[in-house]
């Protein structure tokens, strides 16, 4: 996958909006209603785009508990008309992530908001996780994709954040291998422990000299923990970032996005670009 294609740069900055809770999430705010979802997500979209990131991600991050891989048809209605309204705020590319793996509500959504990517936890394999085993379903997403002439890349996490490997082993060339070759993921995604938690620069380093080993195409993206200290080093590595809590107000994942704290990281990330 060319990045820059696809996201408008070379090794882009895409940044996060986390979506409130939904209608049918127990942290629902009934009182703001869907103008309150819309208004949060105009507003930190048009900030992301102010701060000068190349790309926005949309996800339900509010919705916690999340359904393992099979979210209601409403939460993808509302996540439909979200994405619609993050991709007209900000102008950029805009991807969707829809939590916990639904892979195919994410290709769903995007495809009918318009969007141009999506980010799926896991993809192949299986992951022990808060909401149990999740396993894969790349099978289904990759032919849904295709059935619904759905123009939208995929983005795989290689051993996802708020998770553990079922099998013994971590991370290993196989992984990326299974993602990108027999997944058919277009870019994968390497990130820490939990959400805002560093993505070590060596679990970098392993994931693209181990797609390079593999003579494959595929852009690695960190997917957590990016600062305006660590982009630099990161991406002088990496083929992209993907930054949500560094880029909220007071460092807050949940808090709005702050425009001062996206261009401190666009300066950063444009330093060794």
């Amino acid at each position: 996958m060319d990045t820059s294609e696809v996201f408008g740069a070379a090794r882009p900055v895409v940044g996060m909006v986390h979506l409130p809770a939904l209608p049918g999430a127990p942290r629902y705010d009934r009182e703001g209603g869907r103008d309150r979802l819309h208004a949060a997500a105009r507003r930190d979209a048009e900030r992301l785009a102010e701060g000068g990131v190349d790309a926005v991600m949309v996800e339900n991050f509010g919705d916690a508990p999340f359904y393992p891989d099979d979210v209601p048809k409403h939460v993808v209605a509302e996540l439909t008309t979200l994405a619609r309204t993050v991709k007209e705020a900000s102008g950029l590319p805009v991807g969707v992530n829809v939590l916990r793996n639904d892979g195919g509500a994410a290709v769903g959504a995007a495809a009918a908001a318009g969007a141009d990517f999506v980010r799926v936890n896991v993809h192949v394999g299986a992951r022990v996780t808060d909401q149990g085993i999740v396993e894969g379903k790349a099978h289904e997403t990759a032919r849904l994709r295709e059935r619904i002439d759905a123009d939208v890349r995929l983005l795989a996490d290689v051993d996802v954040k708020h998770s553990a490997p079922l099998a013994s082993e971590s991370f290993e060339a196989e992984s990326l291998a299974e993602s990108a070759e027999r997944g058919l993921a277009d870019g994968v995604v390497v990130s820490g422990a939990r959400t805002g938690r560093a993505t070590p620069l060596d679990t970098v380093e392993d994931a693209v000299e181990r797609r390079d080993a593999l003579e494959l195409d595929t852009p690695v993206f960190v997917g957590s923990g990016v600062t305006a200290d660590t982009v630099g080093d990161l991406l002088r590595v990496a083929d992209g970032v993907v930054v949500g809590t560094a880029l909220k107000e007071g460092g807050g994942t949940t808090n709005p996005v702050s425009v001062g704290r996206v261009e401190e990281l666009v300066a950063a990330a444009d330093r060794v670009r």
